[in-house]
């Protein structure tokens, strides 16, 4: 009976995390972060992939992500400047956490 509820329980929050995740995406498609940057390939910007694996094992990356997500950035990705995005800072955090996510 336990292992049983364990499973659910798993499910359920795999379940959650995948919502989590879907709703962080269509956050980035609103912002149109789309426009300059891809999942897996290089736009104006870097890939999603590329900045996950940048930051992999970084325990600032999110703080780091969502202030340049934020603030704009340049220099870290080549000549061309991230321009500052019209996001909240909760905003900033989620969409920065769900780009380390990208594997």
């Amino acid at each position: 009976m336990m292992k049983k509820f364990s499973i659910a329980l798993m499910a359920a929050a795999g379940l959650m995390i995948s919502a989590n995740a879907t709703a962080d995406e269509a956050l980035a498609k609103a912002k149109n972060c789309f426009s300059c940057h891809n999942v897996d390939k290089k736009v104006v910007g870097p890939s999603y992939k590329d900045v996950a694996a940048k930051y992999k094992g970084d325990a600032k990356a999110v703080d780091t992500l969502a202030g340049k997500i934020k603030s704009g950035g340049k220099g870290v990705w080549g000549p061309i400047p991230m321009p500052p995005n019209n996001v909240t800072p909760e905003e900033a955090k989620k969409l920065a956490a769900w780009v380390l996510s990208i594997k």
